[in-house]
C-alpha cells in the first residue's frame, strides 16, 4: 500500500485560464477517495495528472512519499481502469489481463500467477479463453479492472468505469467495487459526474466545480454540512431546497423573492438586514397544520416513486420539493402545511456561495 499526495497542484493549457486551481490533498495508505462533479469540472484532468497522462503547470505529486510529478505513467506505481474499458477485441480475457505484465518482461509462471488469482477473485476464471466480444459490459469491466490489478500497483485510478453500464449494472458493479477495495486495500482515486456513487463508495469525497475543490470530507460531512452553495445543490437526491432572500434586521424573518416572508424558527440577528440563502432538504421538512404555525405551500405536482413521493410546489419564486410518505398522497392544488426544523436549516451568503453557519 502507498499514499497519494497532491501539493499545491494546478493546471493551465494557455498560461492563462486554469483548469486546476491550486490543489493540496493527502490520501492515506489504502483510502479510496471519490472526485465528483459536473462535466468540465476538472476532475478528470487532475486523475490523468496523477497518472502521468498530463503535465502539471505547478506543484508537485508524491506516491509511497516519492515526487512523482516528472515520472512517465510507466515508473508511478499507478494502474488506471478507463470509461471505455480500453480491451484489445483480438485478445482473450486471459491475454488481455496478461499483456501489461508481458511488456515488462515477468516470466510465464509469474504471470500465470498473477493472472489466475486476479480471475479468482473478480469470478473471471471461466471466462479466461473469451475474447471482449463475447462479454457482457460487467464482464468487459471486471476484465479491465483484472488487468489493473494484476499490476500490484502502489495506486488504483478509476476514470468513471462505470458510466457505460445500464443502471442495474452500475448497483452491482457499485458492491463489487467496495468488495474489491475491502479485499485489496489498495489506495484509491476515483472519478464520477454521479454523485450517488460518489456517496456510495467513498471514504471521503472531493466535489469538484470548476477547477476548484469545494470541499473535501466524508459522504456524511458534505451531506450534512455542505461548505457552498455548490456542493448543498450538487450533493443529495432530489437537491436541497436552495431559498435566496433577504434576512430582516432582527434576523426572525426572510423575505424571498417574489414577495413572500418566511419565518425563522430561531431568529439570526448576526446576519440581520443580509443577503442569504437559506437551504433545507427535501427530506427534513415536516408536515404540520394551519393550527402548529406551519407554512402554507400550494401542490403543484406530485411524483409517485413507490417507496416515497416528492411533493412540488412554490414559495416566492423558488421552487420547494417535499419527501412524503408513500401513504400521503395529497391531491394537486391541496394546501400542505410545513414546519422547518432549525436543525435542519443551512444558511450561505448568497453572493459569494460559502456557508455562514
Amino acid at each position: 500500500m502507498a499514499g497519494l499526495k497532491l501539493q499545491a497542484v494546478t493546471k493551465s493549457y494557455d498560461g492563462k485560464t486554469p483548469v486546476i486551481k491550486q490543489i493540496d490533498l493527502d490520501v492515506a495508505d489504502g483510502e479510496f477517495i471519490v472526485m465528483v462533479g459536473p462535466s468540465g469540472c476538472g476532475k478528470s484532468t487532475l486523475l490523468r495528472m496523477v497518472a502521468g497522462l498530463e503535465r502539471t503547470t505547478s506543484g508537485d505529486i508524491y506516491i509511497d512519499s516519492q515526487r512523482v510529478t516528472d515520472l512517465e505513467p510507466k515508473d508511478r506505481g499507478i494502474a488506471m481502469v478507463f470509461q471505455n474499458y480500453a480491451l484489445y477485441p483480438h485478445m482473450s480475457v486471459y491475454d488481455n489481463m496478461a499483456y501489461g505484465l508481458k511488456i515488462r518482461g515477468f516470466g510465464k509462471q509469474h504471470i500465470r500467477q498473477r493472472v489466475e488469482e486476479a480471475a479468482r477473485i473478480l469470478e473471471l476464471e471461466p471466462l479466461l479463453q473469451r475474447k471482449p466480444r463475447e462479454l457482457s459490459g460487467g464482464q468487459r469491466q471486471r476484465v479491465a479492472m483484472g488487468r489493473a490489478i494484476v499490476r500490484e500497483p502502489a495506486v488504483f485510478l478509476f476514470d468513471e468505469p462505470l458510466s457505460n453500464l445500464d443502471a442495474k449494472l452500475r448497483v452491482q458493479m457499485r458492491l463489487e467495487l467496495q468488495q474489491l477495495h475491502r479485499r485489496l486495500k489498495t489506495t484509491s482515486l476515483y472519478v464520477t459526474h454521479d454523485q450517488v456513487e460518489a456517496m456510495t463508495l467513498a471514504q471521503r469525497v472531493i466535489v469538484m466545480n470548476k477547477g476548484v475543490a469545494e470541499q473535501i470530507g466524508t459522504p456524511s460531512e458534505v451531506y450534512q454540512r455542505p461548505a457552498t452553495l455548490f456542493v448543498a445543490s450538487f450533493i443529495g437526491s432530489p437537491a436541497m431546497n436552495l431559498l435566496p432572500g433577504t434576512l430582516s434586521a432582527d434576523g426572525k424573518q426572510l423575505q424571498l423573492a417574489g414577495g413572500m416572508a418566511l419565518d425563522l424558527p430561531e431568529p439570526r440577528p448576526q446576519w440581520g438586514g443580509q443577503e442569504l440563502t437559506l437551504g433545507i432538504r427535501p427530506e427534513h421538512i415536516q408536515l404540520s397544520t394551519r393550527e402548529q404555525g406551519g407554512i402554507p405551500l400550494e401542490l403543484q405536482t406530485l411524483e409517485l416513486l413507490g417507496a416515497d413521493n416528492l411533493a412540488h410546489g412554490q414559495w416566492g419564486s423558488s421552487g420547494v420539493i417535499v419527501r412524503l410518505s408513500h401513504e400521503t398522497l395529497p391531491p394537486a392544488g391541496s394546501i400542505l402545511y410545513l414546519q422547518l426544523p432549525a436543525s435542519a436549516l443551512h444558511f450561505f451568503a448568497t453572493h459569494s456561495g460559502t456557508r455562514m453557519d
